[in-house]
């Protein structure tokens, strides 16, 4: 049996992660990329037109306008312990090195990553509460959502109500779009949603479930030949010392990945990462 250190510690590298299984005609995330060429012509370049630096830089240079975007969404859903000491924690970080701050979490990201690709469609591993996918359904309100969860109560030591929490907080934000609920291990429910849906792909993926260096090298995998070229996959703690195994597996699976470019954030806070797809 692991120990909680291997399982949530630094990462050995001689740890073997999980690799994707490639599909072979994967679907386009239509505005992050140039329009198919013409029967005849030669697409000189893979598809994809903007990289993920480009858009964590925009997120980083502009956190003012992103981190307002955020306190305001915060401020219209329900509040728990953590929201509160997150908007004390933007408004201190803005008062005292205001626009230069930098700050980026995976709010401001998803709200960054939804205005730059414009998303048809977002999955979440990880839902809990809402913040992530009500911050997606904000700029994106008619986006088709796939939300996967075990609602473990007492998550982190905070209440986690369910679905119908959830659902109550996307119908505040304005969200028109299809939502599905896919409640079970993420181990599990993923593969099976993945057989039963083969022509399925997403435009941004939030991995955000099993914090365990081994169960977030799973999710990973099982996601990523599903996410569209041009499309995103966001991940969160990559700078958590309480989860320090996380960042070694962003690093190795997506950093390293030539399919991807990628952006890290890991300076202030717990860190996120995001990847773009680029073939």
């Amino acid at each position: 049996m692991s120990t909680k250190a291997e399982r949530f510690g630094p990462l050995s590298l001689s740890v073997v992660l999980p690799q994707p299984t490639w599909t072979t005609k994967p679907g386009r995330s239509e505005h992050a990329c140039a329009p198919p060429v013409k029967d005849g012509e030669t697409e000189w370049y893979p598809p994809v037109m903007v990289g993920a630096g480009a858009v964590g830089t925009a997120i980083s240079r502009d956190c003012r306008k992103y981190l307002d975007q955020a306190s305001a969404l915060l401020g219209r859903l329900e509040p728990d312990e953590y929201v509160r000491y997150l908007l004390d924690y933007y408004k201190l970080g803005l008062d005292r090195y205001g626009d230069d701050w930098g700050y980026v979490d995976i709010v401001t990201a998803v709200l960054g990553l939804a205005e730059w690709l414009k998303p048809k469609s977002y999955l979440e591993i990880g839902v809990r509460r809402g913040r992530s996918v009500c911050a997606l359904a904000s700029v994106r309100p008619s986006a088709h959502i796939a939300m996967f969860d075990m609602w473990v109560q007492n998550y982190a030591g905070m209440e986690n109500p369910g679905p119908a929490h959830v659902n109550a907080e996307l119908d505040k934000i304005g969200h028109t779009g299809k939502r599905e609920f896919v409640d079970g291990n993420s181990h599990e429910t993923l593969k099976r949603y993945f057989a039963d849906h083969p022509d399925t792909y997403f435009d941004l993926i939030t991995v955000d479930g099993d914090h365990s260096n081994l169960g977030a090298a799973e999710d990973i995998s099982d996601v990523l030949p599903r996410l569209s070229v041009g499309g995103a996959v966001l991940f969160d703690d990559t700078g958590n010392p309480n989860v320090a195994g996380l960042g070694e597996v962003w690093r190795r699976m997506l950093v390293e990945n030539p399919r991807f470019s990628a952006y890290t954030y890991s300076e202030v806070g717990y860190g996120v990462g995001f990847a773009i797809r680029k073939y």
